[in-house]
């Protein structure tokens, strides 16, 4: 009897430690199918373009060359960008944040009078807009064109981002600590600030990195308002210098090699600006790690 249990004990045992070694096998694969593609835009920024055509840059760097990154530093649109980058990247979040939050902690309060009809109605954002047209006559009647907060103000409250919050502190706030707080005399601005701001820096840094991540690359935007070339920020500057890039490789097209050499150049360009522009966010994500994974989870799923 005892012969049995141990078989069975050890038949368990082993089809637990399959199933890990499957799952880590698994994770392992999706984790190279994110990773792999990174890598290969970095070791391709540094490879000579006509040896990354041949496919001789599948997983080590060929014909070494950091003419791309000369080139792309060499231009002062890249400086400027990447400080107007951070700047509006910085302010954005900031602004960001503090209105996705500020938004979704009433949103969450059960005492709150029309919190529902409130919520349907920022849902309804999110499914129909005034339009490309109409938000831009706004944003030049109220004087913000060519300014920073042009690129802020009116994506400024995101609500995928306030329903996630506001899911957060219904779910991870306990209504208790709202009593007790009423009960030891303090007032709503008083509650939010000493006892759910601090309870909340999960939830805070998944908003910080969602905004930190939407400023830094968006571009569009800044190609709508913005008409002084000095306030670009680098992900629109960086677009210009491709473009200029493509447009010198198609003038040189009549001339013998001068197509091919020229294309050669565009080529280290494009690869050795998508580094420039994804390096920073590489660099800032690791530091909200620890909180962002634990509120994603906990904001997004109530209970």
């Amino acid at each position: 009897m005892r012969k049995n249990k141990n078989k069975t004990g050890s038949v368990v045992r082993g089809s637990d430690r399959a199933m890990e070694i499957g799952m880590v096998i698994i994770i392992t694969i999706f984790v190279l199918m994110v990773l792999y593609p990174l890598y290969y835009v970095v070791i391709a920024s540094i490879s000579d373009p006509y040896d990354v055509y041949a496919g001789k840059t599948f997983l080590f760097p060929s014909g070494f060359t950091l003419e791309g990154y000369a080139r792309v530093f060499k231009e002062k649109a890249i400086v400027t960008g990447y400080l107007n980058s951070i700047l509006y990247t910085v302010v954005g979040t900031i602004v960001a944040t503090a209105l996705v939050v500020m938004t979704a902690y009433p949103l969450s309060r059960k005492d709150m009078p029309g919190r529902k009809t409130i919520m349907i109605f920022f849902i309804i954002t999110m499914y129909f807009t005034g339009g490309l047209i109409p938000t831009y006559l706004v944003v030049a009647k109220t004087g913000l064109l060519n300014s920073m907060w042009a690129l802020i103000l009116p994506g400024g409250v995101s609500v995928f981002n306030v329903i996630v919050a506001r899911t957060y502190f219904e779910s991870s706030i306990p209504q208790e600590m709202y009593e007790a707080a009423k009960i030891d005399g303090c007032g709503n601005l008083k509650t939010f600030v000493k006892i759910v701001l601090p309870l909340s820096k999960p939830i805070i840094a998944v908003m910080v990195i969602f905004a930190m991540v939407a400023f830094w690359n968006d571009w569009f935007t800044a190609l709508i308002y913005m008409n002084d070339k000095d306030r670009y920020p680098l992900q629109l500057a960086l677009r210009q210098i491709m473009i200029q890039s493509q447009a010198s490789a198609n003038a040189l097209s009549g001339m013998d090699g001068g197509y091919a050499e020229a294309n050669r150049i565009t080529e280290l360009i494009k690869f050795a600006s998508m580094v420039v522009g994804a390096v920073p966010m590489l660099i800032a994500y690791p530091f909200v790690q620890k909180h962002f994974e634990k509120g994603l989870m906990v904001g997004a799923v109530k209970g």
